[in-house]
């Protein structure tokens, strides 16, 4: 007979404990210790005898190594993200804030593949047929080839595959499916867990590419145990802030491609809209001629998309300064206001600073610190920079500008939108020809770089 027996799970990690505690052993999290029942069930006279592998291992040198085929969704922006298409039977996973539009990317992504003649499947736990076809309507995404279902069961969700035959699947959300034969409920990491190793065997023994909508925790993090992102092939973050209109998707994890390319999508009425020069949409509100704005060149991928960085100054009374920043690492923010007070003689430790990325972009590439160092400067000076340069390089404690990667890329762009200066590391100039249209600064140190930006 099958006996019930009671476990804690942690809702973060995942870890199991025979006991409630009020802090997980695997994560240090507190109060994510769940209660759940499992089913244990006694055989009899089964052994590691009984389990037969169909397959042999093979020598590597003899396995035929082929390129994986790609379904393209006719969106660019998404295909840069996932290294130039959808693979067939991989199985993805898309998280975001509540609200950010992750349904409506995905429902245009089935329409543009349904628009290609392959049969997609979308399903939803959180909505209505009505609801999505209303959400549909407003989109534009009628196709005969999309099919659309409501429901949460799991086996009435494989007898809709196995009727349907889909080539791309859709689950909104994974936290909504639950299996009748886990005694849990829908969400927990039992459910999850199960729910999404059901979803990986049937990409892989049906070819059938699957997409998995994901809650996240409050943190920002995909909710539910971290072995979800580790049984994925790909992991998307869809980000944006609430005040903005555009949106940023951003791979975290990817099997078959690269994790440093973003796609940049702008939210309208009539859903979500590609951008396909991000570089003019972030420096369309930039002021010019003012104090403590500069432009950055920085590499998201092998796009690059040139920013405006902005920065403020001010004098406090308070014994300990503040360090803000929003789009930077804070800690660099402080690394750079070190070097500016130890080897340019900045006297910041009576100043507030605040450093800000416009537009609510994510920079962590180390190129942006000559940058944040002018805009500092120039702030703390009141020394407005002049409006039609553009400046990237990485800082170092000693003061020094190193070199950064794709500076002939970084330049280009600076050309192309019309700027008419570069101050950039002086050893990023060798090996390419600067292009006629714009003059290029090379510098070697802070100092440097502040004397040709602020004069």
């Amino acid at each position: 007979m099958a006996k019930i027996k009671l476990k804690f799970v942690c809702t973060d990690c995942g870890a199991e404990s025979p006991k409630w505690m009020g802090k997980c052993p695997g994560c240090n999290a507190w109060n994510t210790m769940v209660e759940e029942k499992e089913t244990v069930v006694k055989t009899k006279g089964v052994g590691l005898s009984g389990i037969h592998t169909k397959e042999k291992a093979q020598s590597i040198i003899h396995i035929e190594s082929g390129q994986e085929p790609r379904i393209e969704t006719r969106m660019v922006e998404l295909n840069r993200v996932l290294g130039g298409g959808v693979v067939p039977g991989s199985l993805i996973l898309v998280g975001g804030d509540p609200g950010i539009g992750k349904s409506t990317l995905l429902l245009q992504t089935s329409h543009a593949l349904a628009s290609k003649g392959l049969r997609v499947l979308y399903i939803s736990g959180e909505e209505s047929v009505r609801q999505t076809k209303l959400r549909a309507d407003r989109l534009g995404a009628l196709s005969e080839n999309l099919f659309v279902l409501c429901e949460t069961n799991m086996e009435h969700i494989n007898d809709a595959i196995e009727s349907v035959n889909p080539q791309f699947l859709v689950i909104d959300s994974i936290q909504t499916v639950y299996d009748p034969r886990v005694e849990s409920a829908p969400g927990s990491v039992s459910q999850v867990r199960e729910c999404t190793a059901h979803f990986m065997r049937t990409a892989k023994i049906k070819g059938v590419a699957t997409v998995l909508v994901g809650h996240v925790t409050k943190e920002g993090a995909i909710a539910g145990p971290r072995l979800l992102e580790h049984m994925v092939d790909c992991v998307l973050y869809f980000e944006g802030e609430r005040h903005h209109t555009y949106r940023l998707l951003r791979a975290v994890k990817n099997r078959f491609g690269s994790t440093n390319e973003i796609g940049i999508f702008e939210m309208t009425e009539d859903g979500l809209r590609e951008v396909s020069n991000p570089s003019e949409l972030f420096l369309s509100e930039r002021p010019l001629g003012v104090s403590g704005s500069t432009v950055v060149a920085s590499m998201e991928g092998t796009r690059p998309v040139l920013v405006e960085l902005q920065a403020l100054v001010a004098t406090t009374h308070f014994p300990s300064p503040r360090r803000m920043s929003t789009g930077i690492d804070h800690h660099r923010m402080a690394l750079i206001i070190a070097v500016l007070e130890k080897r340019n003689g900045m006297f910041l430790q009576t100043q507030d600073a605040y450093l800000n990325v416009a537009g609510g972009v994510k920079l962590d590439e180390p190129a942006v610190d000559l940058a944040a160092a002018v805009s500092l400067a120039s702030s703390f000076r009141d020394a407005p920079t002049k409006p039609y340069d553009v400046i990237f390089g990485e800082v170092g404690l000693t003061g020094e500008v190193r070199a950064v990667s794709r500076a002939e890329q970084r330049v280009k762009e600076a050309e192309k939108l019309g700027f008419k200066r570069v101050i950039m590391p002086e050893k990023s100039l060798k090996g390419w020809k600067t292009p006629q249209g714009i003059e290029v600064i090379g510098v070697n140190t802070v100092s440097e770089a502040l004397k040709a930006a602020l004069g």
